[in-house]
């Protein structure tokens, strides 16, 4: 791409010197050739008039020297008859002094035995009385003209050269972050979403930084999203799947009860299970289903279900406690997946019997859900610990803002966690 730029621009310089360059060296040349004849004119016409008064008399006639640039030509004097007598041409005068003789014309030129040649006839009245002929060599009109075209030869190169490094170094602002772009792109395309596109200060090529930068960021939050949203959902699979493997050890261990009802119990875990995994893949989906009235009591009777079966095989209880809640609107997916997020916690951490309470908060339904375990003190129970504890609990109360509510703990002594959602407005 580089040498590609590069070559095009040269090429674009040259076309545009030569198309330049020609029409130019023309009109050298004839500049050339008009000043060489204002020189010989204006030395014929001085000689002329130097001589006028020396030929009326029949005197011989002196030629001035020539000044200035007039100074690089011949000056003679010529006879009417064609023969010189003064100053410096041939001999005998040629077709140009013998046409000024005849007075036809004020000033003949042309070239004549390898010079530029200007004649002008000299008159007393009606009578011509002699020729003045100016002439210079065409070599050194062809010397002139040579000398300027090789000076605008010079100019071109210089000019095409000076394009050669300009191409370069622009080419090389262009490329670098080119380059430094599909770097960036291949690291991506690698797995590195933390690479990030340099700026170049050209808008355009900054632009698709930008855009490779935006959808990198995108990437990779959506998938930090993606491992966080796996590693949560298996975490919070394990609560109907320790429900489940409870009841049939406790099965095992008691022959004698009836297998059915441990059948049952099994059936109704699975059954919470598939639940767990719907609702898991509703709430990962970018659309929620739209907030509906939360059937609280039917939730609650879910969260005895799943109690009973986690708490029995330890000997431990649940209580469940309505305290007039009000109606609220959230998802009953994320309501389901935080109460079962902290009644997981209660099983796996607390102590006692576990108490799911739901009260009116003002303009909020509180569900606290406590157990009798040890104080937790300053501990954060939100955030990860080693073994991974706090996972679940980060999830909970991710869901619950989502639907606009809140999870926090509200008493480290006995341990107590509560779930605020928005109360519905009263019809």
């Amino acid at each position: 791409m580089r040498r590609r730029i590069i070559s095009l621009t040269v090429l674009a310089a040259l076309v545009a010197t030569v198309l330049f360059a020609l029409p130019l060296g023309v009109a050298v040349m004839q500049y050339y050739r008009d000043d060489t004849t204002s020189d010989l004119e204006r030395a014929a016409d001085a000689a002329a008039l130097a001589v006028a008064h020396e030929l009326n008399a029949g005197l011989p006639p002196v030629v001035p020297p020539l000044e200035g640039d007039e100074a690089e030509g011949a000056v003679g004097v010529y006879a009417p008859d064609g023969r010189l007598l003064a100053g410096q041409g041939p001999a005998v005068g040629g077709s140009i002094e013998r046409q000024a003789a005849k007075a036809t014309e004020d000033v003949v030129t042309g070239r004549q035995d390898g010079e530029v040649v200007l004649a002008v006839p000299v008159v007393n009245g009606t009578r011509t009385i002699g020729v003045v002929r100016a002439a210079l060599p065409v070599s050194d009109l062809y010397l002139r003209v040579g000398l300027t075209w090789l000076a605008m030869a010079a100019l071109a190169v210089v000019a095409i050269g000076a394009s050669w490094l300009m191409a370069r170094r622009a080419t090389s602002r262009l490329v670098r972050p080119l380059e430094e772009l599909a770097a960036a792109a291949e690291r991506l395309g690698d797995g590195d979403f933390t690479a990030r596109a340099p700026r170049a200060g050209i808008a355009e090529i900054d632009q698709v930084g930008e855009a490779l930068d935006a959808t990198a960021t995108r990437i990779g939050e959506t998938l930090e999203r993606e491992r966080a949203f796996s590693a949560e959902a298996s975490h919070q699979l394990r609560t109907p799947l320790t429900g489940l493997r409870l009841q049939l050890e406790a099965a095992l261990e008691t022959p004698e009860s009836d297998p059915y009802a441990a059948i049952r119990a099994g059936i109704a875990s699975a059954d919470r299970l598939e639940r767990t995994i719907e609702d898991l893949l509703a709430l990962g989906r970018e659309r929620r289903a739209p907030r509906a009235e939360l059937a609280l009591d039917v939730l609650l009777d879910e969260v005895r279900q799943a109690g009973d079966a986690l708490l029995a095989p330890h000997g431990r209880k649940l209580r469940i406690v309505r305290d007039d809640p009000p109606p609220a609107r959230a998802a009953a997916a994320a309501v389901r997946q935080v109460l079962g997020v902290l009644l997981d916690n209660a099983v796996t951490h607390g102590r006692g019997t576990v108490t799911v309470l739901a009260r009116d908060a003002g303009d909020a339904l509180a569900i606290d859900v406590a157990d009798e375990g040890p104080d937790l003190g300053e501990t954060d129970p939100f955030a990860s610990a080693p073994s991974g504890h706090g996972i679940g609990l980060r999830l909970a109360r991710s869901l619950a803002e989502a639907e606009g509510g809140r999870l926090r703990l509200s008493l480290p002594a006995p341990p107590t966690f509560t779930l605020l959602l928005p109360a519905s407005s009263p019809p």
